[in-house]
């Protein structure tokens, strides 16, 4: 089992011909809605890369809560600890340009309210894997990071979005998944020693015993442990639509994990499937099944 404790989101989106200044309004020519958050997504890309998840999080007791779910639900994910909360769902505004240029303002809404003792009631096994992020707030992160280690489960570490309050995280997570510009802030948080970012990476590993893996878009992702470094490449692609790509690399390479690949087994599924993400328009609707991944792989 997976369990995904993260956010839930409802995405508003609007395109319109240039983004506005401070004051201006613009005319758009296009709306739609999306289900988002980093929790949910990468909930979703666990489930179809053919894991069984649960997710633990909150939504509003209003109407964008069904909208938000809709996909995890239909794809199978056991939602009995997403709870209702008096706050709204949490919304992520974005505006577009025609050439792809955006603004984003998140608003938690009742991800803020997720709490340890919303999963307190999860009997964690050996051998699970919890996969977590930082769209909820932090001392929840920490306390489901301990919970699962106690319970011998296996952590991922999403650290997406930066929250330099949160770097003392990085060292409880079994395995750290960081781009490369996160992984950059917080290695100057953290103080790790190296002329470059491969050193920093040993500088990490070797100080905390975990993993490290840095995701580096269209070039693929490094991982260094401990002991050993592993690169992988990503599929050769021309994208559509980056959004959801790393969620989807999270969720296949937890879901890979859960399944006992070997790590540079692991870092390739979730790599092609991070690229395949990126074939279509959106997140969640993007993120492709662990039959096409198998496709692409073969």
């Amino acid at each position: 089992m997976i369990t995904v404790i993260g956010s839930i989101n409802l995405d508003l989106i609007g395109d319109v011909a240039r983004l506005p200044a401070p004051g201006e309004t613009v005319p758009g020519s296009a709306f739609k809605t999306a289900p988002g958050g980093k929790g949910a997504n990468q909930a979703l890309a666990a489930a179809r890369a053919g894991a069984p998840v649960r997710m633990v999080g909150a939504v509003g007791k209003d109407s964008f809560a069904g909208d938000a779910t809709a996909l995890l639900r239909s794809g199978g994910i056991d939602l009995a600890s997403v709870h209702e909360r008096h706050a709204s769902t949490g919304v992520a505004l974005i505006l577009v340009d025609e050439a792809g240029e955006n603004v984003i303002a998140v608003i938690p809404g009742a991800n803020g309210t997720v709490k340890a003792g919303d999963f307190a009631h999860i009997e964690l096994a050996a051998g699970e894997v919890v996969l977590l992020q930082h769209e909820i707030p932090l001392d929840t992160v920490e306390a489901a990071l301990d919970a699962a280690r106690e319970a011998g489960a296996i952590t991922i570490l999403n650290t997406a979005p930066v929250r330099m309050e949160a770097a003392h995280l990085l060292a409880k997570a079994d395995y750290v998944v960081a781009n490369e510009t996160e992984f950059d802030l917080y290695a100057k948080a953290l103080k790790l020693s190296g002329k470059d970012r491969p050193a920093r990476m040993q500088a990490f590993a070797a100080s905390t015993g975990r993993t490290i893996v840095v995701t580096l878009g269209g070039e693929g992702a490094i991982a260094v442990t401990p002991a050993e470094t592993f690169e992988v490449k990503a599929i050769k692609i021309t994208p559509v639509d980056t959004v959801g790509a790393g969620d989807t690399f999270c969720g296949y390479f937890g879901a890979a994990l859960l399944a006992k690949l070997p790590l540079q087994d692991a870092l390739h599924r979730a790599a092609a499937a991070g690229s395949l993400a990126c074939l279509k328009p959106g997140a969640q609707p993007a993120m492709p099944t662990a039959r096409e991944v198998d496709e692409v792989l073969a």
